[in-house]
C-alpha cells in the first residue's frame, strides 16, 4: 500500500484506503493528456493535489483542472528571470543556498526590502520564484520553506490585503502542499493588525504550517534548530551564517536555472 507522507511529518494512513489506487482512479479520471499538461500531472502532482482534498478523487480532479485552466492562462513556467529582475533588485524574496533539515528547498522572503508598488508585478515575482524552488527540490522531496525576515517592515511596504488574498489563493489552489512551514521570524507589533485579517484566508492545513518566531523566546530558537542548521542559517533568523544578496550573481544563478526550465517544459520563453 502507498505511505504518503505529509507536512507535518506524519504517515496520513487508512487500513481502509488503497491511496496508489487513488492516484491511478484520479489519473483515469482526468482522461489522455498531452504536452505540459502531461508533464505538470506525474504521480506526484496527483499524490499532492488528492492530500488536500483528503483523498476524494472528484474533489482533487476538480481542483486540478482548476489548475491546468490557471497555468494555460498564467503560464507560470514561461515567465523568465529577465522579465522579473526588477522585482528582484533589493532581494526581497531569494533562494537560499542551504535546505533545512528534511532537505527542503527555503525560500527567503523580506518584505522589508520592497521595492515597487505594482501588485501583478509582485505577483509574477512571486510564482516565478515558487517555480524555480520546485525545480531545484532535491530528488524525493516536493516541499519548501519560507523564511520571513521583518527586518525594517512597515505598513507602507507592504502589500494590500487585496494582492495578499490574491497570492494566498494562487498558492493554495495551485501548488498545494508544496509548503513544508512557513516562519515569520521577529514579526513587529503593527503586523499583527494585518495578520489578524489576512489568517482568515488560510485553510485550516496552510494555517498550521505558520509559525512565529522571535529571537528572546527559547521555544523559538529550540524550534529554528529542530528544523534547520544553525551553522547554515543566517544571523537574520539567528543563525550563525551571513546573509548578502547580491543580485548579480543572483541573476546569473537564475538565467542558468531558466535554460533548466526550458529544457523541462520545451520552451524558448
Amino acid at each position: 500500500m502507498f505511505k504518503w507522507r505529509n507536512s507535518q511529518n506524519n504517515d496520513v494512513e487508512d487500513d481502509s484506503v488503497d491511496y496508489e489506487e487513488k492516484v491511478k482512479e484520479l489519473k483515469v479520471a482526468l482522461g489522455p493528456l498531452s504536452g505540459r499538461d502531461k508533464t505538470f500531472c506525474n504521480d506526484g502532482c496527483l499524490r499532492r493535489y488528492l492530500v488536500a482534498r483528503s483523498w476524494n478523487v472528484d474533489n482533487a480532479k476538480k481542483m486540478l483542472e482548476d489548475t491546468l485552466k490557471w497555468r494555460a492562462s498564467y503560464k507560470p513556467e514561461d515567465i523568465r528571470w529577465h522579465e522579473v529582475t526588477h522585482e528582484g533588485e533589493t532581494g526581497k524574496i531569494s533562494r537560499a543556498d542551504f535546505h533545512d533539515r528534511e532537505g527542503r528547498t527555503v525560500l527567503i522572503m523580506r518584505p522589508g526590502k520592497q521595492n515597487t508598488t505594482s501588485p501583478e508585478g509582485n505577483i509574477r515575482h512571486l510564482v516565478y520564484m515558487l517555480e524555480n524552488a520546485i525545480l531545484n527540490l532535491p530528488e524525493g522531496q516536493h516541499q519548501m520553506c519560507w523564511l520571513i525576515d521583518f527586518t525594517d517592515f512597515s505598513m507602507t511596504k507592504n502589500s494590500s490585503v487585496g494582492t495578499t488574498r490574491e497570492i494566498i489563493n494562487i498558492f493554495q489552489n495551485h501548488y498545494p502542499e508544496r509548503l513544508g512551514f512557513q516562519f515569520l521570524y521577529n514579526p513587529p507589533r503593527i503586523f499583527q493588525a494585518f495578520w489578524n485579517v489576512v489568517k482568515y484566508f488560510l485553510d485550516p492545513k496552510t494555517f498550521e504550517k505558520v509559525k512565529f518566531v522571535y529571537p528572546n523566546n527559547k521555544e523559538s530558537l529550540e524550534l529554528m534548530t529542530i528544523y534547520f542548521d544553525i551553522e547554515n542559517l543566517p544571523k537574520e533568523f539567528g543563525g550563525n551564517a551571513t546573509l548578502e544578496y547580491d543580485h548579480d550573481e543572483f541573476s546569473k544563478l537564475m538565467r542558468d536555472d531558466d535554460a533548466k526550465t526550458s529544457k523541462l517544459w520545451g520552451s524558448d520563453a
